[in-house]
């Protein structure tokens, strides 16, 4: 007996060590922080593996087999797969700041990231992990996709090849539809399908004034030579695509519009300005105003128009505001676009209080590209451009060090074309500032002048929003600060280096959302008791479908094919908004365009994903001019609780308040109509404020049958403001309320203002469910 025991114990022994190598190996992460020193991707990866062999009693060849992903560029550490306790073991290490199991599937594939960090898809904001979707389903789910509502989009064409445009598995056209897909060069009617069921062209006007299109750079037909109209059509409905991706494979995932099952339809109304690719495009009204009108009579939805202009006129000498209005009174809601003109005060375009004026956000992803400065300074960058450069140091430059001696003193650190001298620039990495010329521009320059990198610093205007590119060689873009910092460093030593890492995907970057500083600001220049922009959406490094006729810079050296590509600007917030509109349209479809407009208003978030309150570029706290009454929260819009309704004649009195009384022959103004400020509005703006003043709203019940609401107010420095009643008691669903808001300037409390000054604040109802917000504006 002792025997056979003595057997088992010994055979136990025997295989110990091999019971012990046999544990189940999972996924680890292993965090050392941030690198030492200069080394090299493999100084870097030698230790990594050298770290398992000490630390664990490895071969060097166990340790190789063991390590998945060696980290190098912007964290130091390793993936590797280890038993539970081999992970204990060197999170005991004292180099080692944290050892982490992964979990299959933590993570999913994101390319149309814009959706996902506004909490469309799954229900969840920014920032919060809870389900907070309307009811068990997410507004994408309840909307059926956007099933059958028909979007027009008034841009540059569209690209029908795109995958974004497939019609595989829909359904018939809808009935309602009666548009046409008109034909033209590189366009037949068979380019439609069930997904793009119609498609024009408006050129009349623009020809008057610049003659016939050059046909080498665009169609006399629907199809988009630009890339901006294929870009903003699959942002707000384009299918849901798997294995997209940029240039060099940089953010792929799956691509999705707001509304995959919404269909589309395409009227071009913007050619090339001045016969050039790199200028632009020109809209003309005339033009316009024949697409509005067909879309009308198309049977269109919704109307995306991310289109903008710098000048200022009356409503109605406004084609968009006129065509729009005319939208409105057959129950098309119309988004459109603030306008990339800011910082400045008062650049907002699109004006007209019936269409929703879309401002522009980031999202919380980031392309980092760090530039790693020969004194061991590591800066942050972002790029997307595909292109790397070997990893080493390599001569670093500063633009105006190395100018041609014609070049004006105030443009020498702008790498303008022809600027740059090849003999002082060939092999170097030169650093540029933005300010004169195309930004895509400026590393064509590098190039031309034999540069092997640019490195794009942000002016004091741009601060810390950085508007990504694809160069035609590598580069990187930094903001302001950091700029300097890389200026200075140029100005210490006699041989600067540098090297640009390369790009690396990085999500729920903090804080963020923040506001564009394109984007375009409040207040009104034309009418400002009425606040514009209304919103603000994602609209920074947005990646959406683009023309393979254009290449991802626009510019003539670039032969590069692109079927997706990043691009920036109110155009690109504005479709974000357009698809939760056709969501509404398909879980309310009894609801006016005022009432959408409405609920996406006053659902609005004013907070990031850190809690904290909306900022600029610059790191300051934005305010209503910045971001109208918030950004975007399709989370709660299906679910307003109130709405603030308004009809067309509600918008004819507004006109006839400031003296347009021209606008429909049927009506007629009163001889004292009410104040701009009395428009039936989500948000309340009273300019000059001369003493008090008392202004109407009215709000409809949308929510529960039985619901009470109470006013709170926050009231703008300098003002106080009162709703009267403070109580408001619904016993049916579509029941209206009237309350007067109030607006006193205090005494003595001009605290140094001066006249025109503006003060911001809020008033909000809420019945324990619903947050009903309205911002208020008061100089």
């Amino acid at each position: 007996m002792m025997k056979n025991l003595f057997v088992v114990i010994a055979s136990f022994l025997l295989f110990l060590p091999l019971l012990i190598t046999c544990q189940e190996k999972h996924v680890y992460i292993v965090y050392f922080g941030e690198h030492d020193g200069l080394k090299t991707h493999q100084e870097i990866e030698d230790h990594h593996y050298s770290y398992l062999t000490t630390s664990l009693q490895q071969t060097k060849e166990t340790a190789k087999a063991n390590v998945l992903y060696s980290y190098k560029n912007s964290i130091n550490g390793f993936a590797a797969l280890l038993t539970p306790e081999e992970a204990s073991t060197l999170s005991e290490k004292e180099e080692v700041l944290t050892v982490f199991a992964t979990k299959p599937n933590r993570y999913s594939l994101q390319t149309t990231r814009s959706w996902k960090f506004l909490g469309l898809e799954d229900g969840k904001e920014y920032g919060k992990s809870n389900q907070i979707g309307w009811g068990s389903e997410s507004l994408l789910q309840k909307a059926n996709y956007g099933k059958d509502v028909i979007v027009g989009l008034l841009d540059s064409g569209v690209w029908p090849e795109s995958r974004s445009f497939n019609d595989e598995g829909m359904g018939p056209v809808p009935l309602s539809w009666k548009g046409i897909c008109q034909a033209g060069d590189s366009f037949s009617s068979s380019n439609c399908n069930r997904k793009l069921i119609g498609a024009r062209y408006y050129l009349k006007e623009y020809e008057h004034y610049n003659g016939p299109v050059n046909t080498s750079i665009d169609f006399i037909s629907p199809r988009d030579h630009d890339g901006h109209g294929s870009h903003t059509a699959s942002t707000v409905a384009g299918r849901e695509v798997y294995n997209v991706s940029a240039l060099g494979g940089i953010a792929s995932g799956t691509a999705s519009g707001g509304a995959p099952l919404a269909r589309v339809a395409m009227y071009k109304v913007c050619w090339p300005l001045n016969g050039t690719l790199q200028n632009g495009n020109s809209c003309f009204e005339t033009d316009m105003l024949a697409a509005i009108d067909d879309a009308i009579g198309d049977g269109v939805d919704i109307l995306s128009i991310s289109i903008g202009t710098s000048e200022l006129f009356k409503y109605t000498d406004d084609g968009i505001a006129m065509g729009a209005l005319h939208a409105v009174k057959n129950d098309i809601v119309v988004a459109v676009a603030a306008g990339n003109s800011g910082p400045s005060p008062a650049t907002v375009s699109n004006l007209a209080p019936w269409t929703i004026t879309v401002a522009a956000s980031s999202i919380d992803r980031a392309f980092s590209a760090p530039v790693v400065l020969g004194n061991g300074l590591k800066i942050k960058g972002q790029t997307v451009t595909p292109e790397k450069l070997q990893n080493k140091l390599y001569p670093l430059v500063y633009a105006g060090d190395v100018v041609e001696p014609h070049v004006r003193a105030n443009s020498t650190g702008q790498c303008m074309p022809g600027s740059l001298s090849p003999e002082k620039t060939k092999g170097k990495i030169v650093l540029c500032f933005r300010g004169e010329g195309l930004r895509v521009g400026k590393g064509v320059e590098v190039k031309r002048a034999g540069g092997v990198g640019i490195i794009l610093g942000n002016s004091v205007a741009n601060g810390n929003e950085l508007s990504l590119d694809s160069y035609v060689l590598p580069g990187t873009s930094v903001v302001a600060d950091d700029a300097i910092t890389i200026l200075n460093y140029i100005k210490s030593t006699k041989k600067p280096m540098a090297q640009i890492d390369p790009v690396a995907t990085v999500l729920d970057t903090k804080p963020a959302p923040f506001m564009a500083g394109f984007s375009s600001t409040g207040p009104n220049p034309l009418e400002p008791n009425i606040l514009k922009p209304d919103i603000s959406a994602p609209g920074l490094n947005i990646l959406a479908a683009w023309s393979e006729a254009m290449p991802p810079t626009k510019l003539d050296i670039d032969h590069r094919v692109a079927q997706y590509n990043f691009d920036s600007g109110t155009s690109m917030a504005t479709p974000h908004v357009a698809g939760i509109a056709a969501l509404l349209k398909v879980v309310h479809p009894t609801w006016s365009n005022a009432a959408i407009r409405s609920a996406i208003m006053t659902t609005a978030n004013v907070k990031n994903n850190q809690g904290n309150h909306l900022t600029t570029t610059a790191g300051t706290e934005a305010n209503p001019f910045n971001y109208g009454s918030g950004h975007l929260r399709p989370t709660k819009v299906s679910d307003p609780g109130l709405v603030y309704d308004a009809t067309y004649t509600d918008y004819l009195l507004f006109l006839c308040s400031i003296g347009e009384n021209k606008v429909d022959r049927t009506f007629k103004c009163p001889s004292n109509p009410p104040s701009p400020s009395n428009l039936n509005h989500p948000s309340l703006a009273i300019a000059n404020l001369n003493g008090m003043m008392t202004v109407n709203r009215t709000v409809t019940n949308v929510g529960g049958k039985r619901s009470v609401y109470t006013a709170k107010v926050e009231s703008p420095r300098g003002f106080s403001v009162k709703l009267q009643p403070k109580i408001l008691s619904f016993s049916k669903v579509g029941e209206k309320k009237s309350f007067t808001v109030t607006v006193k300037a205090n005494k003595g409390s001009n605290n140094g203002k001066v006249k025109g000054e503006y003060s911001f604040g809020s008033y909000t109802w809420n019945d324990g469910l619903h947050v009903v917000r309205s911002p208020i504006v008061v100089s």
